[in-house]
């Protein structure tokens, strides 16, 4: 089992809390019982959100914890232009195209919800003409690609993957994917020529994982991966979904909800075992 090969993939755009480290350790704790490594990617695709001091911050908290990984460190926003040649595949294949549409214009005519809650694309600008595409791409109106979902699926056809839990010493299962669910998701964005979604599939390639861990909030998302991974000839990989920590009130740890970080724990004088013991290790 030596070449199993697991990772974590923070995002430097905040510091670390409980809930990552419970990531973490899943991660690393699995690669030990499968004799596998456990690999440390940034993603910091999200340019004006990531900044270098969480980077650094993600390093220390890791080894505080005694996690260590193999060097170099993958970096998102050093690959853009992989990211960028994944995307041209699928233009070249035509499943890819621009939308010009805004978020409120998005809500205004959504029928529907995804499964993050948000509205549903309802797929205005893929019935755009060429012509019109081309002359507002020349205005430079601006622009993020989207994956035509449906178009997608007439090729690939039923999808599944593998997925093991609730341990993940148990046996493989074969789940089907359903990435409809998500209408047309944006690929390339505004911002940045890439998309979580994207990035995510390419460096799992380029970086030979085998198994991914994952929390459950992410497990909607996993069928979206599956089938870009099935429409760039990627390797298919294996999930296991664990468990979220929870505040007081029943929501999932966030940055954006100010849960405290380990960095404040370290600082009221938590110690690793203390963090290890608080997430179920």
């Amino acid at each position: 089992m030596s070449n199993t090969r697991f990772r974590f993939a923070p995002s430097p755009n905040g510091y670390l809390h409980l809930g990552h480290a419970l990531s973490a350790l899943v991660t690393w704790d699995a690669a030990h019982k499968l004799g596998g490594t456990a690999h440390l990617r940034i993603e910091d695709i999200d340019l004006n959100r990531c900044k270098p001091e969480f980077t650094q911050a993600i390093f220390e908290d890791l080894a505080w914890l005694g996690l260590s990984w193999p060097e170099p460190v993958m970096v998102q926003s050093e690959r853009l232009e992989s990211y960028a040649e994944a995307a041209n595949v699928l233009r070249d294949a035509d499943l890819l195209y621009p939308c010009f549409c805004t978020r409120s214009e998005i809500a205004e005519a959504s029928t529907g919800t995804d499964p993050d809650g948000a509205p549903l694309y309802p797929g205005t600008c893929r019935h755009m003409s060429n012509a019109e595409r081309i002359e507002r791409l020349e205005r430079g109106d601006q622009v993020q690609f989207r994956l035509d979902t449906e178009a997608a699926l007439e090729r690939t056809g039923m999808l599944t993957f593998s997925a093991v839990g609730p341990t993940i010493l148990d046996r493989p299962q074969i789940r089907y994917a359903r990435p409809e669910r998500w209408g047309d998701v944006v690929l390339q964005r505004k911002d940045t020529p890439t998309s979580y979604h994207l990035s995510v599939v390419v460096d799992d390639a380029a970086q030979g994982i085998t198994q991914v861990t994952r929390g459950r909030d992410l497990e909607a998302a996993t069928n979206i991966h599956v089938l870009l991974q099935m429409l760039l000839g990627l390797p298919a990989v294996t999930y296991h979904f664990h468990r979220l920590l929870k505040d007081e009130s029943g929501e999932k740890l966030s940055k954006s909800r100010g849960s405290k970080s380990l960095r404040d724990l370290r600082a009221e004088g938590w110690s690793p075992e203390d963090v290890r013991r608080a997430v179920g290790f």
